[in-house]
């Protein structure tokens, strides 16, 4: 042995909300061992005041946020640990604070129809974000640019095949075998 880390991998499960975020990301932690971490608990209780009223983020609302969770990715790294992180990153400017965290970020973006997240909203409990900011989100959201590394999946699929997908696509090793979990 020669004592060298194996390098680390970090993947953000991004989308508006409803989109299926924390579900997809649970899963690919559940079968691959990565490290899950949910970003709207990283929110300092003013960000989730606003959220909770309706008022949608803004950039300088956001920016402080985004920092902590690439340092979150960073230490993590600097461990040696390999994280998923849940995290809406709608604008290319997001993701790229979330990349000066770790050495790498790769983003598997949950996109569809508008209707289908709205209904899915509509039939969560417990959420802070309310179903009347989907429609700033669907407008602050920026496609991925072709020269960002970026998986983007159908919402209309199940978690299952959510998470089997991007466990495919993003070549991530399992843990458990995905008919197991």
């Amino acid at each position: 042995m020669t004592g060298e880390r194996r390098p680390t991998r970090h993947v953000v499960v991004m989308g508006v909300s409803g989109s299926g975020k924390t579900t997809v990301a649970r899963g690919i932690s559940e079968a691959t061992g990565l490290l899950f971490a949910e970003a709207d608990e990283f929110h300092p209780a003013e960000n989730v005041a606003r959220m909770r009223a309706g008022v949608p983020l803004d950039d300088a609302a956001r920016l402080p946020w985004l920092r902590e969770l690439a340092g979150w990715m960073a230490a993590r790294a600097a461990e040696g640990r390999s994280t998923v992180l849940a995290c809406s990153a709608l604008r290319r400017s997001y993701r790229d604070v979330l990349r000066q965290g770790p050495p790498t970020v790769d983003f598997l973006h949950l996109d569809g129809a508008a209707e289908v997240i709205r209904d899915r909203m509509a039939r969560r409990t417990g959420h802070f974000m309310p179903a009347s900011l989907l429609e700033s989100q669907l407008a602050t959201l920026e496609p991925a640019e072709p020269d960002e590394s970026v998986l983007v999946l159908d919402v209309s699929l199940s978690p299952e095949q959510l998470v089997a997908a991007a466990l495919h696509g993003l070549g991530l090793p399992t843990v458990t075998p995905v008919g197991e979990r």
